[in-house]
């Protein structure tokens, strides 16, 4: 069977399956399932071109390294055919480990469980599956390879999953202020000290790479609406977690019931195998399909969270510099005591507040480096000449309260 397939991707056009191997980890059921994991969430309430998948953003991670490789190659780096699959596949398995809407759930269904661990998780299962012919793959994810700039194309502040979901996610979503100059920043990728550099005449590039990402963060991956949309999600799967424990007959998926009826530790996962198979079975049509079911429940607040987001009908939010007062979430708790009937204990699921942050770029532990002509490496907070890379350096953190848009605050 010829396994060299060609995917005709709306990105980058033409991509190639490099290899046998990197053929048969696609076809496997636990990469097939993020072809019905949305890569952005809930994002597509807000807009509704973002349909793309955790498969599409893979595949594109995969093409990706390929390229970032050959340009280092053509530098004199000396990368092994070995090593060059190795990266590939660490490329296209990063995001295995995600859950359904992917980040969205990620602290509700796996409490402190980071999808990057279940990720390596899966690379590990994978691995005794294909006969340990991912040894390399997982010494290059988890950073034990003695040549460190592979996992600094893996993971770091410049890495290949951050070049393509910002090119993948503002070409689908329309948001034209996150394309960044990716032809540019992969030709002036280079390797010092074996360490991960750009070299200088890429400067540029990079700050405009910076600049995009803190655009998504605001435009796209904390939109207020699309925040709104999250909590709404999170509270009917703590309420389906809560009524799971009261005894409560829910319908759902049994691989979905298996994380509503308890948290799951990482321990847990490596005592009992058969979690990791149930959680390679959960994607966003578990969730959708027993939300359409629920929406029908007799529990007035699991069905009317269901309704309203099915349906569009979020909540209205705030967003501020300034923290939330108690008086404002007591406020909030009141009135929709008082407006909806439920107990005082009960309507902490019909609103939310919190904090999110944009961290566009952290100076701390994993710097881009900028490979000066001089020869001197300089942290692109420092190499550049703009003060607003200095600025966007800081993490910006804002404060919100969503609440039923018939209350008013």
């Amino acid at each position: 069977m010829n396994k060299k397939k060609i995917i005709n991707d709306p990105v980058y056009g033409f991509i190639t399956i490099p290899s046998e191997l990197i053929y048969d980890l696609i076809q496997h059921p636990y990469f097939q399932r993020l072809r019905y994991i949305k890569q952005l969430g809930l994002s597509d309430l807000v807009y509704p071109g973002a349909q793309h998948t955790r498969f599409h953003h893979a595949l594109g991670a995969m093409y990706l390294m390929g390229r970032a490789l050959e340009s280092l190659r053509a530098k004199g780096i000396e990368i092994s055919e070995k090593e060059m699959e190795g990266a590939q596949i660490a490329a296209l398995l990063h995001d295995v480990g995600h859950g359904p809407l992917s980040h969205t759930l990620e602290e509700t269904l796996l409490a402190g469980i980071h999808h990057e661990s279940v990720s390596y998780l899966f690379m590990k299962s994978l691995n005794e599956q294909f006969n340990h012919a991912l040894d390399l793959v997982l010494q290059l994810f988890r950073n034990s390879y003695p040549r460190k700039f592979f996992h600094q194309l893996i993971s770091s502040q410049l890495d290949i999953d951050r070049l393509d979901y910002l090119m993948r996610d503002s070409f689908f979503t329309g948001v034209m202020e996150g394309t960044i100059g990716i032809d540019r920043i992969i030709a002036m990728l280079n390797v010092s000290n074996d360490q991960l550099v750009v070299e200088e005449k890429g400067i540029f590039s990079i700050e405009s790479f910076i600049n995009a990402r803190r655009l998504m963060y605001w435009q796209v991956y904390l939109h207020k609406t699309a925040v709104s949309a999250e909590r709404m999600m999170v509270n009917i799967i703590r309420r389906a977690q809560y009524l799971y424990h009261a005894g409560e007959p829910l319908m759902c998926s049994e691989s979905l019931k298996v994380f509503l009826k308890e948290n799951h530790s990482l321990e847990d996962f490596t005592e009992q195998p058969h979690l990791l198979e149930s959680f390679g079975q959960l994607d966003d049509n578990d969730i959708w399909g027993a939300i359409k079911i629920w929406k029908d429940h007799k529990d007035e607040i699991l069905a009317g969270l269901c309704n309203r987001l099915l349906l569009r009908e979020l909540f209205q939010i705030r967003l501020r510099n300034s923290p939330i007062k108690k008086a404002e979430i007591e406020s909030a708790r009141e009135q929709i005591h008082q407006s909806f009937g439920v107990l005082r204990k009960d309507a902490s699921y019909l609103f939310s507040y919190g904090r999110v942050s944009n961290e566009a770029y952290i100076t701390d532990g994993k710097p881009i480096n900028i490979l000066m002509k001089s020869g001197k490496v300089v942290d692109i907070a420092l190499a550049s000449d703009l003060p607003s890379i200095k600025a966007i350096s800081k993490i910006v953190e804002k404060n919100y309260i969503c609440w039923p848009k018939n209350i008013s605050l």
